[in-house]
């Protein structure tokens, strides 16, 4: 995984009101934390960051007030507009292990049944700063009624499995009968309305 460099500043204001002046600024207020040492509060400039967090565990190297590596820990986004709050991010060293969630990327298609997958990642156990992208689970050819389980997932080598292996991730589901279409249905009870008329009728006349 590459590194995204980001230019890191030391902040010192705190609260709603300070957040919202660093965001004027096209910032985003940020807190580094990890390896027993107290929180620092940064600013990172908006559009960099916002751009680096599109890709998932991104590994960021924080210059400038600190130089430190970093992944996302915590995000948080306006509820309407979109854009960033505040971040968390996570120290981190070369060599270490950590633990992540890493996207499960299905490629190919079924000929038989329908794929319902269950999980869209999975928990792993990594090298901090080769942090995989993605686990693929090619599903071409897979018969009706086949489970991938967490623990079919191939992982890439040096990340191990962190959930349970035995959690569903997909499964390949046999085709529901098509249900009648509304006018059908709507004939049909009309159908039955009179055949019951009709009965009805009949008894009377006898």
């Amino acid at each position: 995984m590459s590194e995204v460099v980001i230019a890191a500043e030391s902040r010192t204001g705190f609260g709603k009101g300070a957040a919202r002046k660093i965001r004027r600024e096209h910032k985003v207020p940020v807190v580094l934390y990890g390896h027993g040492t107290d929180p620092r509060h940064l600013s990172l400039p908006g559009h960099e960051l916002l751009l680096a967090l599109r890709t998932p565990n991104v590994l960021i190297r924080l210059e400038g007030a600190v130089d430190e590596l970093a992944i996302p820990k915590g995000v948080q986004r306006d509820p309407i507009k979109g854009f960033l709050e505040h971040v968390d991010l996570l120290l981190v060293k070369r060599g270490e292990k950590v633990t992540v969630d890493i996207p499960v990327n299905v490629v190919g298609e079924v000929s038989e049944g329908m794929m319902d997958q269950q999980m869209v990642s999975v928990s792993v156990e990594t090298e901090a700063t080769h942090i995989p992208e993605g686990v693929e689970v090619d599903v071409t050819g897979l018969a009706v009624g086949t489970q991938i389980t967490a623990g079919d997932l191939k992982l890439p080598k040096g990340t191990t499995l962190a959930a349970d292996s035995e959690a569903l991730v997909l499964i390949i589901a046999g085709e529901q009968a098509a249900e009648p279409a509304e006018g059908e249905a709507a004939e049909s009870a009309e159908g039955e309305a009179a055949e019951s008329a009709e009965a009805a009728e009949g008894e009377s006349a006898e």
